[in-house]
């Protein structure tokens, strides 16, 4: 019977340490499979150099080995210290772990079963984060977002629906999007896989989860588990279809998890929304389902149906106006709707001044007002949160080129114009 999933006095989830085989959640035969390739792979091993690999307790590996030595599948080479033996694959061994990797190629973690994952996400959404405006100012202190975006992004990351982020392109949409885990105060921990009858499916990546120390809790967490910041999975124009399903590599024999479960109790970010390869419509009738229900459809490649909770933040963001993208129904299931504007002069000011004192250049407020009045006042150009850092970017490569301290004046900001704004509209 496995272990009911307990939380830290935090309110934190913690996986609980297995004690037994029983209390993994697999069946011994597995264990057997993931151990045996393992010690096929290095050729020899210490027992807890297998329970290090695999992050099983030493004793849990100690009782798996003493089975595959019955059944003469791996001998002692030597003794390897306290308590502790140098396995070796026999001849029958070698034949029994190549026709394990013909099932599947996995080794690594040992994974968790899908129903302790699937459980896991009850104590860990996301709903249970609970921003304030202080946290949402923090998270994004490295951007210009005014007062009245903070007022509306707020109450959307309470909601744990979802957004749209719409507007101008340059004015910090995907910016503010990837900084709202920033304001997330907890971390979760994920499995490194999971199992489902008999099939695996990998679910962390280094790409999108980023783990984090557990040193403050009790050794005896399940280690198959990796604490990690709630993540932030952002995809854009390449997304398709089949990004949203089980990837099942017929060569490995191996499943990798689809994006919206590796984005679970964290944030997915649908960038350039609108400008993917597949049809629009089809994308968002995708997510209909999990957007009403809060629940999940993926399926094996042997037909099975498995159901998972859908429990991320959701935020499409699009240059294009979302009643042009969608229809009625589906804005109803994206409840906040919030369009970032062009700065006002004086958001302008501050991002440059703020731009300015990251990078070490002097601020010169004339040279500012010289930049608004030839290029922005004169109605030429709109104003973007981009522009000022863009511009100093320039500037600073100007300098570095002419080997002069960068600074701010009339003449290199001329350059720096008619180079960036070459060939770009209003």
């Amino acid at each position: 019977m496995v272990q009911q999933l307990r939380q830290a006095p935090q309110q934190e989830f913690v996986p609980p340490y297995p004690n037994t085989i029983e209390e993994t959640g697999l069946k011994e035969g597995l264990l057997e499979e993931l151990i045996l390739k393992d010690i096929y792979l290095v050729n020899f091993a210490l027992g807890r150099e297998v329970a290090t690999r695999t992050n099983l307790p030493f004793k849990i590996v100690e009782e798996i080995l003493e089975s595959l030595k019955k059944q003469m599948l791996v001998e002692v080479r030597s003794a390897g210290g306290i308590a502790d033996y140098e396995y070796v694959p026999t001849e029958k061994g070698r034949d029994r772990a190549r026709a394990y990797f013909d099932h599947n190629t996995y080794v690594g973690a040992c994974p968790v079963p899908w129903s302790s994952y699937v459980e896991s996400l009850k104590y860990q959404t996301v709903r249970k984060e609970a921003v304030t405006p202080r946290e949402l100012e923090v998270a994004f202190s490295d951007i210009m977002v005014n007062r009245r975006t903070i007022n509306t992004v707020g109450p959307a990351i309470n909601s744990g629906r979802g957004m749209f982020l719409f507007g101008e392109a340059g004015n910090g949409k995907t910016s503010i999007a990837e900084r709202i885990t920033r304001s997330f105060r907890g971390h979760i921990f994920i499995p490194y896989a999971v199992e489902i009858d008999g099939q695996i499916v990998r679910v962390f990546d280094h790409h999108n989860h980023v783990p984090v120390a557990a040193s403050n809790y009790p050794r005896d967490y399940d280690h198959r588990w990796v604490r990690i910041q709630r993540p932030c999975v952002v995809v854009g124009g390449e997304l398709t279809i089949d990004m949203l399903e089980l990837q099942y590599d017929y060569s490995a024999k191996l499943y990798e998890a689809p994006l919206q479960l590796k984005s679970n109790c964290g944030l997915l970010l649908i960038d350039d929304f609108g400008r993917q390869r597949i049809d629009h419509k089809s994308l968002l009738n995708r997510w209909i389902v999990p957007l009403e229900k809060r629940v999940d459809y993926l399926t094996l490649h042997t037909g099975k149906k498995l159901e998972v909770p859908f429990e991320q933040l959701i935020v499409f963001s699009t240059n294009l106006n979302p009643q042009d993208l969608v229809d009625e129904a589906f804005l109803r299931r994206i409840p906040y709707k919030i369009n970032i504007t062009t700065p006002t002069e004086e958001e302008f000011k501050w991002i440059f001044l703020q731009y300015c004192q990251k990078v070490g250049i002097p601020y010169n407020e004339e040279a500012v007002n010289y930049l608004l009045d030839t290029q922005y006042r004169s109605g030429k150009r709109n104003m973007r949160c981009c522009h000022p850092r863009d511009v100093v970017d320039q500037i600073t490569n100007l300098c570095k080129f002419l080997q002069t301290e960068p600074r701010l004046t009339r003449e290199y900001i001329d350059h720096a114009c008619a180079v960036y704004f070459a060939a770009m509209g209003k």
